[in-house]
């Protein structure tokens, strides 16, 4: 497993770990994630293939097919939560990450998860007809 380091409240470095689950079966989503991995230089993120048969998944497969997911410090996030812990993880990302510990920001975020969850199966249409 990979392990970013971070300085905690006393200086101390702490060890942090990131578990992003996507379906590997989505050209959106191997999409995004490759542009995740090229972003994440210091391979802060372990990015896990739920569309793989060696995938381990913490949660139900379906649950973790349908939203985006991530576990932080063996905290289980979904939806927005989990994608602003995966920006945090990024150094050119992390200041929306850490935008999005603020309560109004993400709920903003989350509504606009939810809206684009509507609209995702007929972007990953558009985008395997692309790729055929």
């Amino acid at each position: 497993m990979r392990l970013m380091a971070r300085r905690d409240q006393g200086g101390n470095v702490a060890n942090e770990t990131l578990e992003v689950w996507f379906d590997g079966g989505c050209p959106l989503c191997t999409r995004e994630i490759a542009l995740m991995r090229r972003l994440d230089r210091g391979r802060a993120i372990r990015f896990i293939d739920v569309a793989g048969p060696d995938s381990q998944c913490p949660i139900d497969r379906r649950a973790l097919l349908e939203r985006f997911h991530a576990r932080e410090n063996g905290v289980m996030l979904s939806g927005a939560a989990a994608f602003a812990a995966m920006w945090r993880a990024i150094p050119v990302l992390r200041p929306l990450g850490l935008l999005a510990r603020n309560r109004v920001v993400l709920k903003l975020l989350e509504a606009l998860y939810l809206q684009f969850l509507k609209v995702r199966p007929q972007l990953q249409h558009l985008f395997r007809a692309r790729e055929a």
